[in-house]
């Protein structure tokens, strides 16, 4: 291989690997997982047991980062894994055998108790539950029951170094013939038996132990007398030591002159790219903290970060260069006092918080919601700034207190409050067939606002019925732009949103576009229908059970199953089976895996807009009656 064919296959693979270690691991939690909160037991019994977990790249090649993971030396991992050396570097999905210390832990009235290895983890940069149990901790816990031991800590709002519980999935034996139970992840090429096959192990007693269905990425237990041997990949050989060049062959000192020279080429293309790369990231972190106005001072005792312009003469020129960094267009939004929003809202008294970090408040006998917030609503701000649509929520103002560091937007108060409440919560009026549809309509004709009429295009990444607000005509705005982002097809290692909303592509590897909203806005149709939640206390998706109710193909079968499976206070209607039909299909369309195949939201407008028609008779005012249709 000649130097200039090197540095080129050096450089390839450079970008290789730089993209490998930076995308996401595909080993994501699918929504076909059977078991989301944990696995519930009885009495007060701790028993030893181990987790099979993979080595991953780039922060898990080592017995050393694994057991700090897990709490554990590197000798307790390197014995029961057949590994010699505790400081041999691992390979891509290496197995290993994790000791756990395992127990019946309570953990609410709701639950009872659940079986689990008690992780301490403390937060790291960019980290969220959904990422730790499902990349760094290999599926062994999920995010759902992350939260459940942890009902304190808000999973929206965690602060770095933060210690959190991660429940790692674990089972104590109750026959006398097991001596310990293996946790393990299933995968989507398993069966029940290359799993049997794999831990030495009959079928039947994992049948026994678990069920005969398995779910990919869902924790089940093998029951093992004792721990099969791990087959580990063998040690790469040292390089022979290098010599005079009086023992090779012809040319062969030549052939390594120019393989060192090609190396050095490449290395040194390597050095720049990092240089380059490194000197982008130090100019960004430079501008935008010359942006928000802050400046690192050295102080002893340690870094403390100061406001550049904090003495009380300075604010007004702070709140310019925020405002000119933000957006030329800002002094369309109203800028507010904090002493004003404090007032409003009572000093932000919890009597006031509707739901999060949103309060309502009375400025100038008019309400607003006032979303309190750490300064990281640049892109918010960005976003809303461009949009300006009847069924988004009207961002009325902000308000910067660079004393707290606190960023505030002023939203118009929407007074029916979430669609989630409507459908979820006990309430003794109840949302009819012609208003869920508008409602549907309504979210619908938002989605395509910022899909197709703003450049770059905006992706929400967060579209769901709490986010879905209802003003006094029970008309919807979608709410709650804080996830959003500007641009498509990009791809993200930081997987954030809401359990069962979650498009798969998106769980999987991390790819953002407008079909991520679509698919979203398919599991909040199907909320519509069904009155049901997207995801159960037992864990169970909605999305996934609609696509196996209605994998039928008779139409009077799948009517049929619509009857029982829709919310019964529509059933309570008299209103057309045919736009009950229209809407289904809709939301299955827009469930679809392959992100090609679902339709695009001007596709879904159509077809809501069709299903409304079938259902009523619309009049001038936009209202109607509904068609008497027999059942």
């Amino acid at each position: 291989m000649t130097p200039l064919k090197l540095h080129h296959f050096l450089l390839l693979m450079f970008i290789f690997f730089f993209f490998f270690f930076l995308l996401p691991s595909s080993h994501a939690q699918t929504p076909r997982q059977a078991n989301n909160t944990g696995f519930t037991c009885t009495g007060t019994r701790t028993c030893a047991a181990y987790a099979f977990y993979r080595a991953s790249a780039p922060n898990f090649l080592d017995l050393a980062a694994v057991g700090d993971l897990f709490e554990v030396s590197r000798q307790m991992i390197a014995t029961p894994s057949n590994i010699s050396s505790v400081s041999s570097a691992l390979v891509e999905d290496q197995p290993l055998f994790v000791p756990l210390t395992c127990s019946c832990n309570p953990v609410n009235a709701t639950f009872g108790s659940l079986s689990y290895a008690n992780i301490s983890y403390a937060i790291q940069p960019n980290d969220t539950f959904f990422v730790v149990s499902t990349y760094k901790f290999n599926n062994l816990t999920t995010y759902p029951s992350v939260e459940t031991v942890n009902p304190t800590l808000v999973a929206t709002n965690l602060s770095i170094g933060q210690v959190t519980i991660f429940p790692v999935f674990c089972k104590c034996p109750d026959t006398n013939n097991t001596n310990y139970m293996i946790s393990y992840v299933v995968q989507p090429e398993d069966n029940i038996s290359s799993i049997a096959s794999a831990f030495g192990v009959q079928e039947q007693a994992i049948i026994d132990v678990n069920n005969d269905t398995l779910y990919d990425y869902d924790t089940i237990f093998i029951p093992v007398e004792q721990l099969p041997s791990l087959s580990q990949p063998a040690v790469a050989p040292a390089a022979p030591p290098g010599g005079n060049g009086s023992d090779t062959g012809s040319g062969s000192g030549k052939d390594r002159t120019g393989t060192v020279r090609g190396l050095g080429i490449g290395l040194g293309v390597v050095g720049m790219l990092l240089v380059l790369v490194g000197g982008v990231w130090l100019w960004r972190e430079f501008v935008m903290k010359k942006r928000l106005g802050y400046e690192d001072e050295e102080e002893e005792g340690g870094r403390k970060k100061v406001y550049s312009g904090g003495k009380e003469g300075q604010k007004a020129d702070f709140d310019v260069k925020l405002m000119a960094n933000v957006s030329d267009c800002l002094d369309k939004y109203r800028v507010f006092d904090v002493e004003e929003l404090v007032e409003a809202t009572d000093g932000f008294d919890s009597r006031s918080l509707i739901e999060g970090s949103v309060y309502k408040g009375e400025i100038d006998g008019e309400l607003f919601a006032i979303k309190k917030m750490k300064w990281n609503a640049y892109e918010e701000l960005k976003i809303l700034q461009k949009v300006n649509h009847g069924n988004l929520v009207k961002l009325e103002g902000f308000c910067v207190d660079p004393e707290e560091a606190n960023c505030y937007l002023v939203y118009e108060y929407v007074e029916n409050g979430s669609l989630y409440s409507w459908l979820h919560e006990e309430r003794k009026e109840k949302l009819n067939w012609k208003t869920r549809l508008r409602i549907a309509i309504d979210i619908a004709n938002g989605l395509q606002y910022i899909h197709e009429h703003t450049r770059p295009r905006v992706v929400h990444k967060d579209i769901k019925s709490s986010n879905i607000l209802l003003d006094y005509n029970k008309r919807a705005k979608i709410a709650n732009f804080g996830l959003a982002k500007s641009g498509m097809n990009a791809i993200t290692m930081h997987i954030v949103g809401t359990q069962g909303y979650i498009a798969p592509e998106y769980l999987a590897d991390g790819v953002v576009s407008t079909k991520m909203d679509v698919f979203s806005f398919g599991v909040v149709l199907l909320e519509l229908i069904s009155g049901k939640e997207a995801i159960d206390k037992e864990g169970n998706l909605l999305w996934a059970s609609a696509i196996r109710t209605f994998e039928v193909d008779s139409e009077q079968e799948k009517a049929r199953r619509l009857r029982e499976w829709m919310d019964k206070d529509i059933l309570r209607e008299t209103c057309s089976m045919e736009s009950l039909m229209g809407v289904l299909t809709v939301a299955i369309a827009c469930l679809q895996k392959d992100q090609s195949k679902r339709p695009s939201i001007m596709d879904i407008v159509y077809a809501l807009c069709k299903s409304e028609d079938l259902g009523f008779d619309i009049s001038d005012d936009g209202l109607g009656s509904p068609r008497v249709v027999a059942r």
